[in-house]
């Protein structure tokens, strides 16, 4: 036996909040003299009692009045009118023999028991009274309302005679509420983070369960100092009330629940078992008839059955004694035809270590079979093998088909069961993948390297997939040295022609030798891969040339060759992938439907360095589609994640998003402020991105000098700009590098580079930046007072804008609009619209921006005119609005005008 751990015991309930809220209601009526009744039916463990529990407290707490809280005894559940005796008894003297009691004469005796004040009334395990008591205790819970100083809370495993009532069912708690449960049952930091996913993934959201488990793990198996046992030990209570529920059911209903509980183990979680085999099974056990399954513990659902509470099966298995389990194993086995699902019944009803059948496992745990099955039968079949180090290397292979499956949890527990020696390379690349998705990159680069020299002996495939493993770590972490290496040391001995070309097409772009690795990146675009994998190095190889449609046709046929290949981990990073191709390509709107789309996945598969770049991708379409606050949530969700993982690119993306936000909604110097490190030391393959946003920002905001040459750090960006510029083929980057130039340009050479800027838009599309270039055009006409000609370029910005939804930059041209003597509507400003109506152009603009916070001198510098301008502007606004303050104004336009 195990020593306990000291649980703490949980002072406060998990998840529960609209239980609670639904408790509180139904007390306040009482308290104000109207009853009411509840019922709250849920399986064992889910929390029935200390629900109970929490409204005894409540009611006592205000001291309103007596409460009446009885719990059904089992042992009488057979004798008539037991239950409600032992109600009666609880509110007083009661006859000595137990009896029917009308149900207006119950409600009169509660009545009594309450003395006019308020009386709560609780029964837990109310599905274990006697039929006679339930109807009576339903009657009288029927009676109660307005008037009537009686609440009736009664907690029960079904609804069974209850039937009317209104009724809670509290559901198995969420990811959050039984990570925070566990957290208080261990300490916040106690538990291994191994064992913590092991306990959430056996407890099923189930709190009981959890507690139990929880319980009989000593200190060093919480903390992951020693394996943790398997099966694990506890909730041996819980499982046994759940299968407690079906233990009065007839003998031959139990054999069957038992058979369709035997019947899901060979197939995926969650499909349920195979009807017509269930009902063969029943027919050769000889039992005399198959029950229907749409009702009790079973639901039908076309030619699949399914246990309606996942707990159930489980605590049938573990009652079972074990020759009966086997034995329900074996008779299905042997009426499946040989393969998959007949070895993995019969692995179940194995007594112990059978190496022709572990061989046999392995060898089934094959393509085309998806991993979450080759998992499952490399994990029977190292639980069959006696030899220690044959056992470990099946489990190692396990955890990696879990890890391909989308399951990390699992993946992690085998790990830990595999107790692989110092030197077992494949147990160390599964560690370093897993580390990949979810723990600091840099440890994960050097991990996979280590995994990647165990393996180079005897295991070419095994060491490929460590060092593009490395490389990936690399590339997320920023370190383009490192992302070289691991690249160079891929071996061409049995690799595949496509990723020969893409790593020699990566090596040649990063050392320089552009023209030789575009055509290497460009076999990789155009050789008809179908393998995911191979289509998300193509889909990188298409960003890195430029080719942005190439890229978002990769990333699109990857994300499609996923589900048949079953590999779910791939699911998130697909989506990642494509979201950031379109997110390149201007296509925001279907960026952000991919990003979140994305997030889910890697929230799903516990991805959560995924998810970190997704929420960046977020963030930048934010700054375009959605403003500054949805902008800033997602880019603080990034760096949370990318921060404390070396997640370099993440944090470049989800820098640059909010920047961009700021430069729409006209606050240049906080955008300069963000990019001015940026571009000198974020991601390598991202930064330049950013360049053009830099310079717009550090040129209106008077950080730049603007000329025709020189050496501050602005021109200098635009320089190191113009060289990348020949490195890619992105249709947008010559515009964006002309607009750069006019922005910098003399002022008897920006014309001509604005022109110039446009002219590279009209060839390559793009609503969103040819849309900022005439912006940009137009605000400069107009702050040389060439307004007439400003209203045109503006006009076309704000009618590009509007179309590619993107209202805070449409705001924005609107304003330069109105502000060059046009008259245009505001974007989401029509309640400003009366106040402002009788003020120019030029003072509606100080006023807005005025209203918004900004300082004279930032009004100044936000609309290009002098201080002095915008004081007598503002005295002119308040004489005309009536106002006497910054305040006030603020006020009356709504704190944004």
């Amino acid at each position: 036996m195990t020593p306990p751990t000291t649980v703490h015991s949980p002072l406060r309930l998990y998840g529960r909040s609209g239980e609670i809220a639904a408790l509180d209601a139904l007390l306040t009526r009482l308290h104000h003299g109207d009853g009411g009744a509840l019922v709250l039916t849920a399986p064992p463990g889910s929390g029935r009692t200390a629900l109970l529990a929490h409204a005894v407290a409540a009611h006592h707490g205000r001291d309103a009045g007596p409460v009446l809280h009885v719990v059904a005894a089992p042992g009488e559940r057979w004798v008539p009118y037991s239950g409600l005796h032992a109600l009666l008894c609880a509110a007083g003297p009661a006859p000595g023999t137990p009896g029917p009691v009308p149900p207006d004469g119950l409600l009169a005796r509660l009545r009594r028991t309450g003395g006019g004040r308020p009386l709560l009334v609780c029964v837990d395990d109310a599905h274990l009274w006697d039929p006679d008591s339930r109807v009576a205790l339903a009657s009288a819970a029927r009676r109660t309302g307005p008037g009537t100083p009686v609440a009736v809370l009664i907690a029960a495993g079904d609804e069974a005679g209850f039937a009317g009532l209104p009724a809670l069912r509290p559901a198995p708690l969420d990811d959050e509420a039984a990570a925070a449960l566990l957290d208080r049952l261990t300490g916040a930091d106690r538990a291994d983070p191994v064992v913590r996913g092991e306990l959430l993934r056996q407890a099923a959201g189930n709190p009981g369960l959890l507690t139990g488990l929880t319980a009989r793990l000593t200190p060093a198996q919480l903390t992951g100092r020693t394996p943790l046992p398997h099966p694990l030990p506890g909730g041996e209570e819980v499982l046994a009330a759940h299968a407690d529920r079906v233990g009065h059911l007839p003998a031959a209903t139990r054999t069957l629940l038992l058979i369709t509980a035997a019947a899901h183990a060979h197939e995926p979680e969650g499909a349920g078992a195979d009807l017509a085999l269930v009902r063969r099974a029943a027919a050769s056990a000889a039992v005399p008839h198959t029950p229907g399954f749409t009702a009790g513990p079973l639901r039908r659902a076309g030619d699949r059955v399914h246990f309606g509470e996942p707990l159930m099966r489980r605590a049938l298995l573990h009652r079972a004694p074990p020759d009966r389990r086997r034995a329900a194993h074996a008779l299905l086995a042997g009426l499946l035809a040989p393969g998959y699902a007949a070895l993995i019944q019969r692995a179940c009803a194995s007594p112990g270590p059978d190496a022709p059948l572990a061989a046999a496992l392995e060898a089934a745990a094959a393509p085309p079979r998806p991993p979450a099955d080759r998992a499952t039968a490399l994990a029977h079949a190292a639980a069959l093998t006696a030899d220690a180090a044959d056992r470990s290397a099946r489990f190692a292979a396990a955890a990696e088909q879990y890890r391909l499956a989308g399951e990390p949890g699992r993946a992690r527990a085998l790990l830990a069961r595999a107790a692989a020696a110092p030197g077992h390379g494949p147990a160390h690349r599964t560690r370093g993948l897993l580390a990949l998705a979810d723990g600091p990159a840099p440890d994960a680069h050097e991990a996979l390297l280590i995994a990647a020299a165990m393996l180079a002996p005897h295991d070419p495939g095994g060491t490929r997939d460590a060092l593009l493993g490395a490389a990936e770590a690399a590339w997320a972490a920023g370190d383009a040295l490192g992302y070289l290496d691991a690249l160079t040391r891929i071996p061409e001995d049995g690799a595949e022609r496509d990723l020969v070309h893409y790593r020699d097409g990566m090596c040649a772009v990063l050392r320089g030798r552009i023209g030789a690795g575009h055509l290497l990146l460009r076999r990789c675009l155009d050789s008809g891969a179908r393998d995911p994998a191979a289509l998300l190095r193509a889909g990188a190889a298409g960003l890195v040339l430029g080719d942005l449609d190439a890229a978002c046709r990769a990333g699109a046929r990857a994300l499609a060759a996923v589900p048949a290949s079953g590999a779910d981990a791939l699911l998130p990073q697909a989506l990642e992938h494509l979201a950031y191709a379109e997110l390149r390509a201007g296509r925001h709107a279907r960026a952000r439907a991919h990003a979140l789309d994305g997030l889910r996945a890697a929230r799903r598969t516990g991805r959560p360095n995924t998810a970190a770049h997704l929420h960046a991708v977020l963030a930048l379409a934010a700054s375009v589609e959605s403003g500054a606050r949805e902008c800033a949530a997602h880019a603080g969700a990034a760096l949370a994640g990318a921060a404390p993982h070396g997640l370099v690119q993440a944090e470049t993306l989800a820098t640059w998003a909010p920047a961009r936000a700021d430069l729409a909604a006209g606050r240049p110097a906080e955008a300069a402020a963000r990019l001015d490190p940026l571009v000198r030391r974020g991601h390598f393959a991202t930064r330049m991105l950013a360049v053009p946003c830099y310079v717009e920002a550090s040129v209106l905001a008077g950080r730049a000098a603007v000329r025709g040459g020189g050496a501050d750090p602005v021109a200098e960006a635009v320089a190191e700009f113009a060289v990348w510029a020949t490195r890619t083929t992105d249709p947008q980057v010559p515009a964006q590098l002309a607009r750069c130039r006019a922005l910098l340009a003399p002022e008897s050479e920006a014309a001509g580079r604005y022109g110039e800027a446009l002219a590279h838009h009209d060839r390559a599309g793009g609503d969103f930046e040819q849309a900022r270039t005439r912006l940009l055009f137009g605000s400069w006409l107009r702050r040389r007072r060439r307004t007439r000609e400003a209203r045109e370029p503006l006009r076309d910005a704000l009618v590009g804008f509007e179309r590619c939804g993107a209202p805070a930059w449409a705001a924005r041209a609107s304003g330069e609009l109105r502000a060059a003597g046009a008259a245009v509507d505001a974007p989401g400003c029509a309640g400003a619209a009366a106040p402002l109506a009788g003020l120019t152009p030029q003072q509606a603009r100080i006023a807005r921006c005025v209203a918004e916070g900004a300082t004279n001198r930032e009004v100044a510098r936000r609309l290009s005119v002098s201080t002095r301008t915008v004081d007598h502007h503002l005295r002119n606004v308040f004489a005309a609005l009536g106002v006497r303050s910054r305040t006030e104004l603020a006020g009356l336009l709504g704190n944004g005008g």
